[in-house]
């Protein structure tokens, strides 16, 4: 199997294995920041508020989540969402993001994956990231290196930052003009199908499909190259 002259990954169920998300638990400790609550709301109903405007909007559907290629930064979407409640908060949006995201989906490396990125690196081969994420990309930064303390990737890439998100080729093509390569020199691994491997593969890059973490019902796809753990890729370039 040829090597690539580089690999960019996803971050949430690739990079790391998040907990399943309990808005709940991020919105409470979110309001130990409260500073006024003019409402008394509590963690549930505000949770409850955040669930009907995503509902609205369309996001977060396991099946139509890859219809969605426009990223709402999340100090959007919190700075209405407490403000029209009546609540405000002692924490700037960058603070916030980490307080609810650690509460809501605490993680942990995904299993082997900081052993095949000391191998890549052996290997001479770069590495970088996009995430289709809400989450400022200083505080997705944060978390990555927490979790993965002993490697850098080139570039982290949040759609926070960038508007468009997985599977729309713009955000791969901004990867490549940031690695200054063609898409042939280029691997994509990623846990989502639509988003990741059908994304990746209309970008003209080599699309890998990581299902050692995946945490959503799947149907297994034959043209694609799929792996459970990161020693298959490893072994197959030994």
């Amino acid at each position: 199997m040829k090597k690539p002259k580089m690999i960019l990954f996803d971050y949430g169920q690739t990079l790391v294995n998040e907990a399943k998300f309990d808005g709940v638990k991020g919105t409470s400790e979110v309001l130990k920041y409260a500073i006024v609550n003019k409402y008394n709301k509590t963690a549930e109903e505000i949770q409850a508020v955040a669930d009907e405007i995503n509902y609205e909007l369309g996001r977060f559907d396991p099946l139509k989540r890859h219809q969605f290629q426009i990223e709402v930064p999340n100090f959007m979407f919190t700075a209405y969402l407490y403000e029209s409640l009546g609540i405000r908060l002692s924490i700037p949006s960058s603070k916030l993001d980490q307080v609810f995201w650690d509460a809501a989906s605490p993680g942990t490396a995904t299993e082997g994956i900081a052993e095949f990125l000391h191998f890549l690196k052996e290997q001479g081969i770069r590495t970088g990231v996009i995430s289709n994420i809400s989450y400022c990309r200083d505080t997705l930064e944060e978390r990555i290196h927490k979790f993965l303390p002993n490697h850098e990737f080139e570039f982290i890439i949040a759609t926070s930052e960038y508007m468009f998100r997985k599977p729309n080729r713009r955000i791969f093509d901004l990867a490549l003009e940031k690695a200054g390569l063609p898409a042939e020199d280029v691997w994509y691994i990623g846990d989502q199908y639509e988003c990741d491997i059908v994304g990746s593969r209309i970008a003209g890059m080599f699309p890998v499909w990581y299902i050692g973490a995946i945490d959503m019902p799947y149907t297994m796809k034959e043209e694609v190259l799929t792996i459970t753990n990161w020693n298959e890729l490893m072994r197959s370039w030994s």
